[in-house]
């Protein structure tokens, strides 16, 4: 940080929190400064948002002062990781709403500014607020294995020293055990038991070595490491040949250990080192007062696509903070033109993708590619490696559909301009139309006039009449039964506005905006709700009360898999709710479990579960391939400690490895 990041730093809250206005910071320390703290200056003036719009309005204000001068987020990121180590003090709803927010928002800004110890942190605190216990859970088991992984690592590492030393290489090892937060998410989203991830701990070498000999010096230690160890050829990684666009450089193997084990071994040079603890922020070069700026190529040009979606007054909101999520996507892949240019795109991309990336006109046109010089279509997931040749045509022009197609922010931010652009065009069609069939029924085409049309069909604004007026779907000739006075016309009876979009205006109108606490299972309770089918939460589940648009309230386990979206853009729509004694109700939840096939184990199964433990099921379904059974099945339990101990007596029967609840509805 300069001096101007340290006093903004200092002073990010003083115009939200004191008298000080951004005039005052001009006077006293300059533009630059006001132009900083102004982009860490909340919009609504407080953190409660009353609405998914001010929260999104302050995120857009921040990012587009972020596309001006990057210090905005280093302090916001800072601030924000501030507020994450101490929520233990905070209300456990703002925990929850606060740690979502962090999850589905900062954490992924930090890993694509290439801030890897502050994303890391932010992911391991917000899962620490989220799901307590199952975090605690990681923390405990990764400090019993401490003392057996640092002797794993002083053996593994041994033969590699011996090496190093006799090249003469200046080198440190170091290891780096996985983070909690990404150990939780291969437990829970790729179903590996904690004993069997076999890179819970990676192997750091780095090397001090000059700049013209890195990329040399690095290569010849992923020798030295092979000759040791047999590699993964799957299993590498070589982002010193062509680096992250977050700035990241380095050469990940991984070999496999005398016992056994997969081991990660990371190699780089100080500088990546640097770059990859610290981030491109490390080595950014800051606007000077003469306005020159010398930025890393590629964030800059990141930074200048975000601009482009943030500075269009058209977007919604919350369209808005959906396109700059899909931009945050941190895994990339590596494509070429039909003259050999590299160009970066998001995992998951299409062929459509490639072409709004190559230039919007070229995307507008696109009707199809050719990738490594086979006709595919516009939907088409492209991979690294790919040669990717796009096909246009002047008739082309983007469709509705194109949206469902793309996945980058930039295409999805194109796609809709062209669109509203040729709404546009057909609006003006359709306004032509309205008043050429006015002036035939001698009525003056003015505001009243069209506000009445708008309100008789049901319609947001006069633009949608226009269009639908174009397209045929309002038939001007049903204006002919309608009276006429004085050049107004007049509806027999108008039918009611539209319905509103649900806001926190019209819930607020309506009372659906609730701040009691729901009780559920108390038959006093004067708040209906129904218990949402995603999570299928249990009494002793963490739960919270979503105000839906049309279904009332929907109750959610907090670890939910929409709880993180949900509590972060639509905070305002959350209430507490908590259980009261649910008085011998008993709980749907299903179960997916897996193991050795032999006879009788379906039968153990269901003596446990019927005999045993006197649990009744509702659905269940075996399969066996190749000597493995995998099956599911649905019961009715009481609560959590009910669900664990049946759990574990599952977990007991011989050949059972895994058994686990699932979030959904048993299919």
């Amino acid at each position: 940080m300069d001096i101007t990041g340290l006093v903004c730093a200092l002073l990010h809250d003083t115009v939200e929190d004191t008298d000080i206005t951004l005039d005052d910071i001009q006077n006293m320390f300059g533009k630059r400064e006001r132009v900083i703290i102004d982009g860490l200056t909340k919009i609504s003036g407080f953190d409660n948002y009353e609405n998914s719009t001010d929260q999104a309005e302050n995120f857009r204000k921040m990012l587009l002062t972020l596309s001006d001068d990057v210090r905005v987020i280093l302090i916001k990121l800072a601030d924000r990781l501030h507020n994450m180590r101490t929520l233990d003090h905070m209300a456990r709803q703002k925990q929850l709403k606060i740690a979502s927010e962090t999850q589905f928002m900062y954490a992924p800004l930090a890993h694509r500014l290439g801030l890897y110890n502050i994303k890391t942190e932010l992911e391991d605190l917000s899962l620490k607020f989220k799901d307590p216990d199952t975090y605690n859970d990681i923390v405990s088991r990764l400090q019993k294995t401490q003392a057996v992984r640092n002797r794993f690592i002083s053996a593994f590492t041994l033969p590699i020293r011996r090496a190093l030393d006799a090249s003469e290489l200046k080198y440190e090892i170091r290891s780096r055990t996985k983070s909690i937060s990404s150990i939780y998410n291969k437990i829970i989203f790729k179903g590996v038991p904690f004993e069997e991830i076999y890179d819970v701990f990676a192997i750091r070498i780095i090397l001090d070595t000059e700049l013209p000999n890195e990329k040399s010096d690095c290569w010849r230690v992923y020798s030295m490491v092979t000759d040791h160890y047999q590699p993964n050829p799957d299993r590498l990684r070589d982002w010193i040949s062509i680096p992250k666009s977050s700035g990241y450089e380095s050469l990940h193997i991984t070999v496999m250990s005398p016992t056994g084990k997969w081991v990660e071994v990371q190699i780089r040079s100080k500088r990546m080192d640097d770059i990859a603890e610290k981030g491109y922020a490390a080595h950014w070069k800051y606007k000077g007062s003469d306005g020159s700026e010398s930025p890393e190529s590629r964030l800059d040009s990141w930074l200048g696509q975000i601009r482009d979606v943030l500075e269009n007054p058209d977007i919604n909101t919350m369209d808005f903070i959906d396109s700059f999520k899909l931009s945050l996507a941190s895994e990339e892949i590596f494509v070429f033109t039909p003259k050999g240019d590299l160009k970066t795109l998001p995992v998951g991309s299409t062929a459509l993708d490639f072409a709004f990336h190559i230039h919007t006109q070229v995307g507008n046109h696109c009707i199809g590619a050719k990738v490594n010089h086979k006709l595919v279509p516009l939907s088409y997931k492209i991979r690294s490696g790919d040669q990717v040749e796009v096909l246009t045509s002047t008739k082309q022009r983007p469709k509705e559909e194109w949206l469902k197609i793309v996945v980058t922010a930039s295409a999805r931010h194109k796609i809709r301009d062209k669109l509203r652009e040729d709404k546009r065009i057909i609006c003006v069609e359709g306004k032509e139309m309205l008043q050429r069939k006015l002036a035939g029924l001698k009525v003056e085409f003015r505001s009243r006039n069209v506000e009445e049309l708008v309100r008789h069909f049901d319609l947001p604004h006069a633009q949608e009449l226009y269009f639908r007026i174009a397209k045929g779907v309002i038939d001007l000739t049903r204006l002919k039964g309608f009276e006429i006075k004085n050049g107004q016309l007049k509806f027999p009876t108008t039918k009611p506005a539209h319905d509103e979009i649900s806001s926190p205006e019209t819930e607020k109108k309506t009372g659906q905006i609730v701040t009691e606490t729901v009780l559920i299972g108390d038959e006093q309770q004067q708040l209906d709700y129904t218990l949402a089918a995603c999570c299928n939460p249990i009494p002793g589940d963490e739960v919270f009360g979503f105000t839906t648009v049309s279904e009332g309230i929907k109750i959610h386990r907090a670890n939910c898999p929409n709880a993180e979206e949900l509590l972060s853009k639509y905070a305002y729509r959350v209430i507490k709710a908590r259980w009261k004694h649910a008085g011998g109700v008993e709980f749907e939840v299903g179960l997916k479990f897996s193991g050795i096939d032999d006879v009788g184990i379906v039968q153990a199964i269901t003596n446990i579960i019927s005999t045993d433990m006197n649990v009744n099921m509702r659905a269940i379904s075996f399969e066996a391939v190749d000597g493995i059974f995998r099956g599911r099945m649905v019961v009715l339990v009481r609560d959590t400690k009910h669900l664990s101990s049946l759990i574990q007596h599952l977990r007991d029967v011989e050949g059972v490895l895994t058994v686990e609840r699932i979030e959904s509805e048993f299919a």
